[in-house]
């Protein structure tokens, strides 16, 4: 087999992998019931409590972000369960679609992509909602582009309404910081592959004594996802099923740079190469597709110029750049493009990028201003 040579990834994920990270992996492989493995678990584990500010332990489920989220789902929703879920593109939509396979009857708060529904409007839902079981939210909808600005406030709204609280950080923590025993969160996902720079495959969940204590005493209708046997054979060192135990290497890498690195310093450098790739969109004279004041810090959404056809331009940013960007997602494919701007990005992966785009452009035949992209690159940090 032909493996594909490595190129930058600045697509909503997976991200580039540090070496330190992807050579962790090479580590022999153990027995999961072991000693050994014990010992690396408990390690992640604790690792974890930086990330998500707690003092819970948090539970490491080997799946995709979206097991996470289905493992938030069926833990927390009961058939005929009211849920109010505030819905900004494809991601909102489909969590929606989950909790209702799981019985829930959602309640929809729904605004167009790039903007996200106000924050009165969610609270008016929750309090015209008798008996709202829970309030589901996608903290970084990274089909349009946009961030939750009030996830904190709208703890405050769940609380007072006796529901839980449930967020959907899987492309946003650790580009942002949400404290979640601080503000209240009761449950909250994040994926291995978005901004811990780790491979794909492992969804890590937070879970408050309020959301374990109803877990465990009104057990779900799921195996995999019980996360109350989660929790149970986490306090003996062990996962309930078999876990992919070299992705448990990486992760521990991942999480000790992120210690290392400080957590609020890797949010800052976040905020930073975001705000310097929105400038480039300006510099490139195109529109962002997000509205400023809930754009994202991890996912840069633009929209093309008149006569820019997406395949193309995606592709030769490929093939002779070794750059891969994300391409729209349902109504906006073929007419927007993604930027992740997560995890181990750099300067240097900005600079990469602004050159390949500003070179593709201008071979499709569209002009940019070289000396506006060249000032946006030189401003100080």
């Amino acid at each position: 087999m032909d493996y594909p040579r490595k190129r930058l990834l600045m697509i909503p994920g997976p991200t580039n992998v540090p070496d330190r990270v992807n050579n962790a992996m090479i580590k022999a492989m153990v027995n999961h019931r072991s000693e050994t493995f014990t010992h690396v678990l408990k390690g992640v584990t604790e690792k974890s409590k930086a990330l998500f500010q707690t003092d819970s332990d948090p539970l490491i489920l080997t799946a995709s972000g979206t097991g996470g989220v289905e493992a938030a789902v069926w833990n927390i929703v009961r058939p005929g369960d009211k849920v109010v879920i505030p819905i900004c593109g494809e991601f909102g939509t489909r969590l929606a679609e989950v909790i209702e396979l799981a019985g829930g009857e959602t309640v929809r708060v729904n605004s167009e992509v790039g903007t996200v529904p106000s924050l009165e409007a969610v609270e008016d839902a929750v309090r015209k909602t008798p008996g709202v079981k829970a309030v589901f939210v996608v903290h970084n909808e990274t089909s349009g582009g946009t961030t939750l600005p009030y996830v904190e406030r709208l703890a405050k709204v769940a609380a007072d309404a006796g529901a839980f609280y449930v967020v959907d950080a899987i492309s946003s923590l650790g580009g942002y910081s949400l404290p979640v025993d601080r503000w209240g969160i009761d449950i909250c996902i994040t994926g291995s592959q978005k901004c811990l720079a780790a491979p794909p495959g492992l969804a890590l969940l937070s879970v408050s004594k309020k959301a374990a204590d109803y877990i465990k005493k009104t057990p779900p209708r799921v195996r995999y996802f019980d996360l109350g046997r989660q929790m149970d054979f986490l306090a003996h060192g062990e996962t309930p099923f078999t876990p992919a135990v070299s992705l448990y290497y990486a992760l521990d890498e991942a999480l000790s740079w992120l210690i290392e690195e400080g957590l609020d310093k890797r949010v800052e450098r976040h905020g930073w190469h975001a705000r310097t790739l929105y400038s480039l969109l300006g510099a490139f004279g195109l529109k962002g597709l997000a509205d400023e004041k809930v754009r994202s810090n991890t996912i840069i959404a633009g929209l093309y110029p008149a006569g820019i056809d997406d395949k193309v331009f995606r592709k030769t940013l490929s093939e002779e750049h070794d750059l891969v960007i994300g391409a729209g997602v349902g109504n906006l494919k073929g007419k927007a493009f993604r930027i992740g701007s997560m995890g181990d990005v750099s300067s240097a992966h900005v600079n990469r990028t602004a050159s390949a785009m500003a070179m593709t452009f201008q071979k499709m035949g569209y002009p940019v201003d070289l000396g506006k992209v060249a000032s946006v690159l030189a401003a100080p940090s």
